[in-house]
């Protein structure tokens, strides 16, 4: 995108690209879909940047979500809005999203060079070169973008943070964010592979809940993940000597009197079979030893002998099967990073360093990052958008 907004007919733009093709980590965004922006206003936008989000006002005003679907639209990609105003291709296909991005560069005249930038070099407080595997590029401007630390195997390895750093930038330490979890192990271990639909959590940072939805999770050896386990991860950002409390509620859309009606039944039909063998109808069978130990009762007591507060304990386990998150995953295991270019360095309405003359920054190597649901890619295309664009209007293109 940065290289899009920044070519004209004035100006030559060479992107510099180390894989053997470019947009590999967006070609896998979204299992493979690409949810490519939300369908929302700039303030919901800004509500769902938890880092920084004053920072990005200019930049989301002269590029918004609308104007992201309008380039894509433009450039002959069908988008369609599910829940959550979450913006996917109509065909399903992240692909798509790269291939429409690079028809746009070509378009415009941009070079695509497989070269890898291994040092951006100053002179008089201006940016005057790249180095690179094959020698020296001279330049009038730079623009780095080159993403943070998640998913180091499609290229995000960290380069912008040291290029940053040798011209003088601070680097906020980078961390996971959209990212696994790592809870109680032993019942994690006992669960692991289990997915689980239709769920809700909440996280507990002492008494006060800092996250809560619904949707789809998955145990697995080390603890949890999903799609609401990623989402919850973004909110938890404080690890330094304390832990946080995940309640998950197993069947969100039954009340406790509901849920006790719901099992009273399926015990009338299993009333000589022994506890654990009667509740298959209502959890996956993989979950029931689990639900039974928690509630207390002996796993082989027969349904009928079994008491109202038995049962009360059984809704409850259901209801509220607590873990203790203990860390979030490594960093390459996460979606997104967090950290990176000290926002205060940058100029919000151009992304160009105060440090260095000419030199700009887009996309998450800035500490900026946001929840899911599109808010880092549309963060992504703005900045580079902005970056770019102000470099072709300094040329007068």
């Amino acid at each position: 995108m940065a290289a899009y907004a920044a070519a004209s007919d004035k100006n030559r733009v060479l992107l510099l690209e180390k894989n053997e093709l470019p947009g590999r980590k967006l070609g896998i965004t979204g299992k493979g879909r690409c949810n490519l922006t939300n369908n929302c206003t700039p303030d919901i936008l800004l509500k769902n940047i938890p880092v920084n989000p004053k920072f990005l006002m200019s930049a989301f005003s002269r590029f918004s979500s609308v104007d992201t679907m309008d380039f894509f639209e433009t450039h002959g990609l069908k988008l369609k809005t599910e829940r959550g105003n979450r913006v996917f291709p109509v065909s399903d296909k992240a692909s798509d999203v790269v291939s429409v991005l690079l028809r746009a560069v070509k378009s415009k005249g941009v070079e695509i060079r497989k070269e890898t930038a291994f040092e951006i070099l100053e002179q008089g407080g201006r940016v005057c070169a790249a180095k690179t595997t094959e020698g020296i590029v001279d330049c009038d401007f730079c623009i780095i973008a080159t993403g943070g630390l998640s998913y180091p195997k499609t290229g995000s390895t960290g380069d912008g943070y040291r290029f940053g750093r040798s011209l003088g930038h601070s680097i906020i330490t980078p961390k996971p964010s959209l990212v696994p979890l790592e809870a109680s192990p032993a019942l994690c271990r006992a669960l692991s592979g289990l997915s689980l639909r239709n769920v809700s959590i909440r996280v507990l940072d002492g008494e006060k809940e800092v996250f809560s939805d619904f949707g789809e999770m998955l145990f697995t050896h080390f603890g949890v993940s999903g799609p609401l386990i990623l989402s919850a991860s973004s909110h938890m950002r404080d690890f330094s000597g304390k832990s946080y409390k995940l309640h998950i509620d197993l069947k969100p859309a039954l009340d406790h009197d509901t849920l006790d009606r719901r099992i009273l039944r399926d015990f009338n039909e299993n009333i000589n079979r022994d506890l654990v063998n009667g509740l298959s109808r209502l959890l996956p069978q993989k979950l029931i030893p689990a639900i039974v130990e928690l509630s207390g009762i002996p796993p082989h007591s027969k349904i009928h002998s079994i008491t109202k507060d038995e049962r009360m304990r059984l809704t409850k386990a259901i209801k509220s099967l607590k873990l203790t998150v203990l860390r979030p995953r490594p960093i390459d295991e996460a979606v997104i990073t967090s950290g990176g270019i000290a926002v205060g360095e940058l100029d919000p309405k151009t992304m160009e360093s105060k440090l260095v003359k000419c030199l700009y920054f887009a996309g998450e190597v800035i500490d900026v990052d946001a929840y899911t649901g599109g808010f880092n890619l549309q963060i992504a295309f703005s900045t580079g958008y902005v970056a770019g664009s102000s470099i072709r209007e300094r040329c007068g293109g």
